[in-house]
């Protein structure tokens, strides 16, 4: 990469802008906002140009060399290669700033694209090879960056000097700006533009003890796109993170790179780390005033024991919130064309795990075994045979089509499908993780699969191959 990302302060520096058509007048709205002592030189004004007049001088000529004296950036944008090339050279030569419009190799400055909340600036650029990714990139940033944060860099900015002063350390001044970030009040007040007010209680959390704090993130079924932002932001915030084997190296990857990090994973018949042993980890990061974020895979509510965790830190009088994510019934499922429900096919769909709890107690197979309805299993691999056992004992065809989904949503899917009176051979043909829906939409996949599917297809040819 040949140019440096600089932000330079061009308020008052007399700048010049070749050109008067659509791309001059981009280029001098820009340098405008920044407070530039502007002149334009161009035979006419386009009409965007025309109306910006009163803000800047206007040399209704062609360029000579004359003009660039004095100048401190110039900008070539006229529609003429000739003059635009004359007008770099001239500039060069002289050692001025320039910039040739559309040209980012013969151009000393690029105007980036920015996203702005005043005195916040975000500004990148692809080096001219790519405009179109740097403008999405853009309409992505603009929409997931809170308005407010302007008015927040600017509170901020009066009281950076105090929060410097009660705060000895940098790790203590982070953790105080993580919780700022957080403060529902605070985002309120600049969110309707109460700034004094936010300014006053922004005063009153410097004054406040600061303490850890525990953030549950679901981490989704793998596929990193499908974090939401606010579990982004988290990991992003982190000084400790606690992560399960199911979390991807595709989202460990966008964990904040100073964190901690502690593996407390676990897998059916492999708990590497013992619950009790989880809680004890969760509770003492938090009493140390450190912001702990545990992640886990999918929804933490949905067979992740997210619930009695939180129970453990609500006794220990520690805070915590909940960040829910995607759970692998509704990502892996989706991902392979399967819909959980369809007026044609189920009108319900109920979730199951396959592991019971030490007191062995059943679930009720009469129940789960009726018709119209989809039955999403988790972790139900090492029981598929007492599974698929139970569902025909109990009233269920044994030609209900059956679809175990491995690794979903990320690029190693592969689905396995069948019948229900096959679901035991079938789990042999499979690894962990992997997900088991029994019902009639299961046969949707053969039509509605859309993700990986050359890939899939050609899984599930082998495998039949295999077992015929």
């Amino acid at each position: 990469m040949e140019h440096l990302p600089l932000f330079i302060k061009i308020k008052h520096r007399p700048c010049l802008v070749v050109g008067g058509g659509a791309v001059a007048a981009r280029k001098a709205r820009v340098l405008l906002a920044r407070g530039a002592r502007l002149t334009v030189v161009a035979p006419e004004l386009c009409p965007e140009l025309a109306t910006l007049q009163s803000q800047f001088i206007w040399q209704n000529d062609v360029f000579n060399e004359a003009y660039l004296d004095q100048q401190f950036l110039v900008v070539a944008a006229t529609n003429s290669t000739e003059v635009n090339a004359r007008v770099y050279q001239a500039a060069n030569l002289r050692g001025l700033l320039v910039n040739k419009a559309d040209d980012s190799k013969r151009s000393a400055v690029i105007f980036p694209s920015i996203v702005e909340r005043l005195p916040l600036q975000v500004a990148f650029s692809t080096g001219g090879n790519a405009p179109w990714l740097a403008r999405l990139l853009r309409a992505r940033l603009d929409a997931i960056l809170p308005k407010h944060w302007g008015a927040l860099s600017r509170v901020a900015g009066k009281l950076r000097h105090k929060v410097q002063s009660s705060f000895a350390t940098p790790t203590e001044r982070r953790r105080f700006w993580a919780r700022v970030e957080d403060d529902v009040t605070l985002n309120h007040l600049l969110a309707q533009g109460k700034i004094a007010e936010a300014e006053r209680w922004l005063k009153q959390s410097i004054a406040k003890p600061q303490l850890g704090e525990v953030i549950l993130v679901g981490a989704g079924p793998g596929d990193p796109d499908l974090l939401t932002v606010k579990a982004l932001n988290e990991l992003q915030k982190a000084e400790v993170v606690l992560y399960d084997q199911l979390v991807s190296p595709e989202i460990m990857a966008l964990i904040r790179p100073e964190a901690e990090l502690i593996a407390v994973g676990k897998k059916a018949g492999h708990h590497s780390v013992p619950q009790e042993q989880i809680n004890g980890l969760l509770v003492a990061q938090a009493q140390s005033g450190k912001r702990v974020v545990r992640l886990k895979g999918g929804d933490p509510f949905m067979f992740g024991r997210g619930a009695e965790e939180l129970q453990v830190l609500k006794a220990a009088g520690i805070c915590f919130q909940v960040v829910p994510g995607i759970t692998a019934a509704a990502g892996a499922t989706a991902y392979a064309g399967i819909p959980l429900t369809h007026r044609d096919h189920a009108q319900s769909a109920v979730f199951i795990t396959g592991h019971s709890k030490q007191d062995g107690k059943e679930p009720n197979w009469a129940s789960l075994a009726q018709s119209r309805q989809t039955l999403v299993i988790y972790m139900g691999l090492m029981r598929s045979g007492h599974i698929q056992q139970r569902l025909i004992e109990h009233g269920l065809a044994p030609s209900t089509p059956v679809a175990l989904i491995e690794r979903g949503t990320t690029p190693q899917q592969r689905m396995v499908r069948g019948n229900l009176s096959e679901l035991g051979a079938l789990a042999e043909q499979v690894v962990s993780p992997s997900l088991m829906v029994i019902g009639e939409v299961a046969a949707l996949a053969d039509s509605l699969a859309w993700f990986n599917t050359q890939a899939s297809e050609q899984a599930q040819a082998e495998a039949q191959a295999q077992y015929a």
